[in-house]
């Protein structure tokens, strides 16, 4: 049956007696591969659709409490049954409900839309009650803002400084410049959603009803100068660098006809989208460079090398094929898969090769040796390349936003290593048969010689003291797991970007009710004349309340040498009160962003009532912004209240939380001037940054953790729910993905025991991954998970290498013990190469250098620091499980005739 197996997985034959045509072949591919690669675009992360519908519907009501009962639960509650639910939340002011509902990824928007739209027309609701149904996807987002200031500005130390007794623009005809200069070329870009101008101050409406689709006011400044600002907002499937690069070359060319007005790019994700992908870039470069360096060592010979090597362009040129089949980008996960994959790619080349290069040595023709090595090698490398694959398949299928964030990286290696497969099956035997000469390793072998003789002493000696060498590998599989409690979890790893927001919220008048109608006390007394001004124009007064704040917060930051720039928004998200300064690091800066961050938080003035959030850049828009968010629910509402001031002053108590607040907002009374709402239960949020040291899912862990009342509970939100869900799935896909690895090999051998020893062979890996996540101050993240998942794939490499050779050997003839030995000798130096060759190939990533690194890192680590112990160890333990576990298996056999 093996022989069949065989004879089967020897699709080198074929190639070796068609060359030609094989070749062809390989050139047809090297050729699409171009036309592919020229078609695919850069991106950040693959395009995942985030649907949301938001209900805004009002009515005349007075209170807070009387709208939730007749306006916000009539409506959300027949919400609850549509398909593809996932969460739904409110916000209820006197008079006013927003509604939002969040579905599953993959829900199409639109018939979403639909759905909402026609749930909430059957219901019934208060006589003039209005609703608007809004669709949101939070995939578009803001790719490119651009401030207008009044000009000219001079540059001094990074900063804009306003030049004295030059012409200026007031605000009013800055925003009519943009309004007929900018926006209407931005709109017609390809890819734009809308454009938004902010900075206008107070927005005149016809309609009394407020509309979230209306413009909202905002009030902006940039550098400490009052300025205007256009902000261009991508469709959800547009790419963000296209549009960014088309905007910037259509801004270039306005600007220079406006020569009284300076158009600065304030805001972008452009700079570090394009940082990032070039830092993989040149991971990648550098991982081929090294992989190619350690043939040459160990093959000696240029025209191995050369045969060798040639897998890796070929593989990369197959995989973009694939790739632009699917639409996949390239971003910065497809970019690491390709970088991680260098080392992988060629290593069944180099077993190939190496194995066809021992036999011309010992006496055998070009050909014949291409036929015999390819034969003997077929079943190993043909089961350890499927076993990648095969891990990879439970990643494709994996629900939410995970899933699809991780198929483009999944797909990516699996199709990379079953192209390195083909050519290593086909090209690489062709041209070995034309390339290679006898005398090409001699030298090499006997060099080393001395390495083989020490191993095959070791084995010997491992194979004579089996129980200590099991208690070893035991002790070994122990320690790795004794350092899983010192690696803290997370989600996402808090990467360097150099940019970072300061969100703030500005305190309410204390005002229970103002008329505009009714006389002021500015007849009386001109103390009191914001009264007036607040009862005339709320927004506008509150948008200056919060630019002023903001103007203090801003003050310090500009001081800080490493700060480029500021730029403040007042009016976020249409709420006048609530303010966002977006802070640009300088590039040449010697601190993380993270210390910025604390030395930012420790220079900031205390302003009375207002509330401070330093906030990293999320790497998608979600419902939540800080990436802690604890949704504290309850019927009760004072007992809800209580209960969340009691859990804000315990979690204040964790060390590492930042920036703690709550969501509810009270007037002097202690009353609910608004009344939020979590999936049919009032609620309150509890929202809080993190500092470097505290992983996020241990940090919702110790919140969880607080005791409550009886009547209240805890629901994750945002990023803390995402948290908690990608450790689960990725729990059961890591036992998914062991059990098709074993169902391959099982496939391939045709019997348990070699399946068994492969699999008892595994944990010897925990050791090293561990060991790599501690060295470098790591997280159980999304991203090291996932290089747990690609490690389980590499593991038995080694072992298949060795128990392949070894069945042979028996089937020949040789005993068991001679067998193992023999099999030492000759798979050690392919074993070695492979290993290094992986290893070294992913090294650049490793070391965690370049723009992004922080992402790339851990995936790279966990993946390093597991092959080092694991292949260590499994030279040694794979020989004596074999012949432990078959000596109980004959006995079993023994027992029962």
């Amino acid at each position: 049956m093996k022989e069949s197996w065989r004879e089967r997985l020897n699709i080198s034959r074929i190639a070796i007696n068609a060359p030609r045509l094989t070749i062809a072949f390989w050139l047809a591919v090297a050729m699409a591969g171009i036309l592919a690669f020229s078609s695919l675009k850069y991106a950040l992360f693959p395009d995942i659709s985030f649907p949301v519908v938001i209900i805004n519907a009002q009515a005349d009501l007075a209170t807070a409490i009387t709208t939730e009962q007749q306006l916000t639960k009539p409506l959300e509650n027949p919400l609850f049954s549509l398909p593809g639910r996932r969460d739904i939340s409110s916000t209820t002011a006197p008079g006013q409900s927003v509604i939002s509902i969040f579905f599953k990824i993959g829900t199409n928007l639109d018939k979403a839309t639909a759905a909402v739209k026609q749930t909430i027309s059957q219901v019934p609701l208060p006589s003039q009650a209005t609703t608007e149904v809004i669709p949101v996807d939070l995939n578009e987002s803001a790719t490119v803002t651009y401030a207008l200031v009044l000009a000219p500005f001079g540059l001094a130390q990074g900063k804009l400084s306003q030049v004295e007794g030059s012409d200026q623009k007031t605000l009013e005809e800055l925003s009519q410049i943009a309004q007929d200069n900018l926006i209407p070329p931005l709109k017609a870009l390809p890819g734009t959603a809308k454009v938004n101008l902010l900075g206008q101050g107070t927005v005149r409406e016809d309609n009394p009803h407020k509309s979230l689709t209306r413009p909202l006011p905002t009030l902006v400044r940039f550098n400490g100068q009052e300025a205007i600002a256009v902000q261009v907002i991508k469709k959800g499937a547009a790419n963000s660098l296209d549009l960014a690069a088309q905007a910037e070359k259509l801004v270039k060319d306005i600007a220079q006809k406006l020569p009284d007005v300076k158009i600065i790019l304030a805001e972008t994700q452009a700079e570090y989208i394009r940082a990032a992908l070039q830092g993989t870039i040149d991971d990648l470069l550098l991982a081929v460079l090294l992989s190619v360096l350690v043939i040459l060592i160990f093959l000696g010979s240029f025209a191995a090398t050369v045969i060798s090597a040639l897998v890796i362009p070929l593989s990369l040129l197959g995989t973009f094929i694939i790739m632009a089949i699917y639409g996949f980008n390239l971003e910065t996960l497809t970019l690491l898969a390709l970088a991680l994959v260098i080392g992988i790619v060629v290593d069944d080349a180099i077993v190939d090769v190496e194995n066809i290069s021992r036999l011309i040595d010992a006496g055998e023709t070009p050909k014949n040796a291409a036929l015999k090595g390819t034969r003997e090698i077929g079943l190993a490398v043909t089961a350890s390349t499927l076993t990648i694959v095969a891990v990879f398949i439970p990643v494709a299928f994996m629900g939410g936003a995970v899933g699809q964030f991780f198929q483009p990286f999944g797909l990516t290696v699996s199709a990379a290593v079953i192209f390195s497969l083909l050519v290593a099956r086909t090209l690489s035997p062709v041209l070995a048969v034309y390339w290679l000469k006898p005398q090409s390793r001699a030298k090499m072998t006997k060099q080393k010689r001395p390495i083989e003789n020490a191993y095959r002493r070791l084995l010997n000696w491992s194979l004579r003291h089996r129980l200590l060498v099991i208690a070893i590998a035991l002790i070994t599989f122990l320690a790795g797991i004794a350092l899983i409690p010192f690696i803290s979890r997370g989600f996402i790893p808090r990467l360097d970007r150099g940019e970072f927001n300061l969100v703030y919220t500005s305190p309410l008048p204390k005002i229970t009710q103002i008329s505009p109608n009714k006389p002021t006390a500015k007849s009386s007394s001109d103390s009191f004349a914001w009264i007036s001004q607040l009862a005339s124009s709320p927004e506008s007064f509150l948008l200056r309340r919060t630019i002023r704040d903001g103007s203090k917060l801003e003050a310090p930051i500009l001081q800080d040498g490493e700060v480029e720039s500021t730029f403040m928004i007042a009016g976020l998200r249409g709420e006048p009160n609530r303010g966002k300064i977006h802070v640009k690091l300088k590039s040449d800066r010697k601190s993380h962003t993270s210390a910025v961050q604390q030395r930012i938080r420790q220079i900031l003035p205390t302003i009375r009532g207002v509330n401070v959030s330093v906030e990293d850049i999320p790497f998608v828009q979600t419902e939540a912004e800080k990436p802690i968010q604890i949704a504290i629910k309850s019927d009760n509402l004072p007992l809800l209240r209580d209960s969340a001031e009691k859990l804000r002053v315990e979690a204040a108590k964790i060390s590492g939380l930042k920036d703690i607040s709550l969501s509810s907002r009270l007037n002097e009374r202690g009353d609910f001037l608004a009344i939020e709402r979590l999936n049919g239960q009032q609620a309150i949020f509890l929202s809080a940054n993190l500092s470097p040291d505290l992983g996020l899912e241990d940090a919702a862990i110790k919140i969880e953790g607080i005791p409550l009342p009886e009547g209240i509970t805890l629901q994750r939100w945002g990023t803390s729910s995402q948290s908690s869900d990608v450790l689960g799935s990725f729990g059961r896909t890591l036992i998914l993905a062991t059990i098709l690895m074993l169902g391959v090999l099982w496939l391939l051998f045709r019997r348990l025991l070699e399946t068994i020893v492969i699999a008892l062979c595994l944990p010897l890996a925990i050791v090293g991954a561990m060991l790599g996540l501690l060295v470098t101050g790591s997280e159980f993240s999304m991203i090291s998970l996932i290089g747990f998942i690609f490690l389980l794939g590499l593991l038995d490499k080694n072992a298949v290498l060795l128990l392949d050779y070894t069945n042979q050997l028996r089937q020949q003839g040789w005993s068991r013990e001679e067998a193992v030995l023999e099999t030492g000798m000759i798979r050690l130096r392919p074993i070695l190469m492979t290993t290094c060759s992986t290893i070294l190939g992913m090294i650049p990533i490793a070391l965690g250098l370049g723009t992004g690194a922080e992402l790339r890192q851990p995936m790279a680590m966990v993946i390093v620091g597991g092959l080092v112990t694991s292949s260590l160890l499994s030279l040694i333990v794979v020989p004596v499980l074999y012949l432990s576990l078959e000596d109980v298996w004959n006995r079993i056999k023994a027992s029962q005739k």
